[in-house]
């Protein structure tokens, strides 16, 4: 085996844009799981509620990032008999049940073992090939294998993992939409790497426009744009594969790992985009069509009409192909 190269970016898949900010419109940036954020919003009182924002990211985190040991997801994860689940944690499990059920079991949030010995995960760097040990991880996956009883999790067994990284990013986005609507702001975009959630109008008075990045390798951020969509009052997100990989003896695999088999998914989607009412919702589904691949996934949409969808793919000339839902014709345009 060649040396493995491994590349791993942090995948923005939306790009805001906007002109200069009058003082009414206040813009807020920083860092929160592992990425970025940028929050930005007309405030009725002139309160930039910075340290708010940041005290709900930090609580947040406390809650459901894997790469904090004392978080309640690692307790849980490291089986502490005392750990027991919080309002963030309970919110986004039972999502994951729900998208987990209607995409036929494509979305599941037990898949961290096997995130983690492909090295996409919080406990290896390098990707673990040996079949034997892919087949022995099987035996943990599936959601029908944890459950929430009171305020415990109860595994059926104690290698049983979670990995939210394809949810909670798109719930943190909702936590503080809402802190901001609840605060009187009628106009407000919030940007968590690349998920999005918008309400009202920009500074200049029209809806939000945001962007998708076709899946380029190596591209610059705002270089190679698919298309822009208009967000009234909507989240957005994106999942793609190319920006996250190892490449193994000239071979990439992507970090989304098809569940029934162990491996990470091959075939020709290379992103999905999803628009739904909320974030949460919108980043589970963006994951699960990507780990369904294209024909599932328009067969899944189709089952989920609330659903906006663009899904750029590859045909058989290596050729980029876009697939979009009718809702997502009527806000967006190349």
């Amino acid at each position: 085996m060649k040396k493995i190269n491994i590349l791993t970016v942090t995948f923005a898949g939306c790009l805001l844009f906007s002109c200069s900010q009058p003082a009414e419109y206040i813009k807020l940036r920083g860092f929160t799981q592992g990425t970025f954020y940028e929050v930005t919003f007309a405030s009725p009182q002139g309160d930039d509620y910075e340290a708010e924002i940041a005290q709900l990211l930090r609580d947040f985190s406390a809650s459901l990032s894997m790469y904090n040991p004392n978080s309640v997801i690692s307790r849980i994860n490291q089986n502490d008999p005392e750990a027991v689940v919080d309002a963030y944690f309970r919110t986004v499990f039972n999502k994951a049940a729900e998208v987990n059920k209607a995409s036929d079991g494509v979305f599941d949030i037990t898949v961290a073992p096997l995130v983690n010995l492909w090295g996409f995960g919080f406990t290896s760097k390098e990707p673990d090939m040996d079949p034997k040990k892919i087949d022995s991880l099987l035996q943990y996956i599936g959601m029908d294998k944890i459950r929430i009883e009171g305020d415990k999790v109860v595994k059926d067994l104690p290698g049983v993992m979670l990995d939210m990284n394809a949810i909670a990013k798109g719930y943190a986005v909702d936590v503080v939409a809402n802190f901001l609507k609840e605060n009187g702001c009628r106009n407000y975009l919030v940007n968590i790497g690349g998920e999005i959630a918008a309400r009202g109008k920009n500074v200049s008075g029209n809806i939000w426009n945001v962007a998708i990045i076709k899946p380029v390798e190596n591209v610059a951020y705002g270089e190679s744009l698919q298309a822009f969509v208009r967000l009234k009052n909507r989240a957005m997100a994106t999942s793609g594969n190319y920006l996250r990989f190892h490449d193994i003896d000239g071979k990439k695999y992507g970090h989304t790992i098809d569940v029934k088999t162990g491996y990470p998914v091959m075939h020709n989607l290379l992103s999905a985009t999803i628009v739904a009412d909320d974030c949460m919702t919108a980043d589970a589904w963006a994951t699960a069509c990507l780990a369904s691949g294209l024909e599932k996934s328009i067969q899944l949409l189709k089952r989920h009409p609330e659903l906006d969808a663009l899904l750029i793919y590859s045909d058989e000339k290596g050729n980029y192909k876009v697939y979009t839902t009718r809702g997502m014709n009527a806000i967006s345009a190349e």
